[in-house]
Parts: C-alpha cells; sequence; structure tokens
C-alpha cells in the first residue's frame, strides 16, 4: 500500500510538471503572455468587443468567472466613496486583462448594466491599478450589490486616484468593453 501511495503521488506530480512545461512552450512559441482561457462553464458577465478578428474569433472575447479567475486572481483592499469602510476585494487586475488581449494604447469605453457608459485608458492599466472585483470580503457581488463586475481603483494607497475623473471610471455592475482605437 505504501509503495501504490508513492507511485500515484509520483505520476501525479510527473503529469503537473509536464503539463507545466508544455504550456509554458506553447506560450513562448506563441509570443502571448496570458494563458488560453479555458472554455466557458458559467454564465458570461463580461463581453469584449471591438478586438482584432485575426486574433479574435468575430473581435469578441467573453469572459465567465472561470475565464477571469484564468487571468489571474488578486486582492486590494481599500475604501471608497459609496462604501461606509474598507473593504477587501477580490478581482483580476484590469492590467492582466488589457495584455491577454494584446492592448498597447487607445481607451476602452466601459458599460454597465444600466448603460452608464464611461472611456478608460488603456493606460490606466498599471500592475499596481485597478482591478475587475468580483468579490468583496469574501463574497460574490451580486447585481444588488455592485456586481457581478465592478472596477475599483486603490483609492486608499494611491491619492492621484482620488479624483472625480477616477470616480466615474470605477463604474459598477460592468456589462462589457468596447475596444476603441
Amino acid at each position: 500500500m505504501f509503495k501504490r501511495f508513492w507511485g500515484v503521488w509520483f505520476m501525479r506530480w510527473l503529469t503537473i510538471v509536464l503539463v507545466a512545461a508544455l504550456c509554458t512552450l506553447g506560450f513562448a512559441a506563441s509570443g502571448r503572455a496570458a494563458p488560453d482561457l479555458p472554455p466557458l462553464s458559467g454564465p458570461v458577465i463580461l463581453t469584449v468587443n471591438g478586438l482584432d478578428p485575426e486574433k479574435f474569433p468575430g473581435g469578441v472575447v467573453l469572459f465567465d468567472l472561470t475565464r477571469l479567475m484564468a487571468l489571474g486572481v488578486t486582492q486590494l483592499r481599500t475604501g471608497t466613496i459609496w462604501t461606509d469602510r474598507a473593504h477587501d476585494f477580490t478581482g483580476c487586475r484590469m492590467k492582466d486583462i488589457v495584455d491577454y488581449l494584446g492592448l498597447t494604447g487607445g481607451t476602452m469605453k466601459a458599460v454597465a448594466l444600466n448603460d452608464y457608459a464611461v472611456e478608460i485608458p488603456v493606460s490606466d492599466a498599471v500592475s499596481d491599478g485597478p482591478i475587475l472585483a468580483y468579490a468583496m470580503d469574501g463574497a460574490t457581488m451580486s447585481v444588488r450589490d455592485k456586481g457581478p463586475l465592478w472596477i475599483v481603483y486603490p483609492f486608499d494607497d494611491k491619492p492621484e486616484y482620488r479624483s472625480e475623473v477616477i470616480y466615474t471610471r470605477a463604474i459598477w455592475q460592468l456589462e462589457r468593453f468596447e475596444v476603441i482605437r
């Protein structure tokens, strides 16, 4: 029984190492920094359109929660002008989405479920910048709680994010991005 346990463990470890190696080679060969997205497995919570149709069929990419999480998961603790205290937000960095899409400039029009729209420069997507939050204090955000997605900037960390312009970009109930070149 002891040999069987270690044999199974070794085979699982070897499989993980081989898959990681093949994925690394595939990403390096394709020139893409981000991994291929897993298939959709839940409701679509973000649509990105206006992309290069040669890279993305129809110029569109659909994201469910699983796909967003595949781009990376990060946490941000910050207060907002819409909440009574600081909260722990979980989501993916806007930079990770922009990098995956291959955007290097221009703007994205962010549109909410109620059709509120604002243009956000791609230059806002920096490593320590905004995230697309899908959870607050460990709970997935419902539409009633500003979800399913809320663009949250690190307001408490950087005074330059505490401006009227940035507040307008902190759109909640985010539904889609339209890439503007």
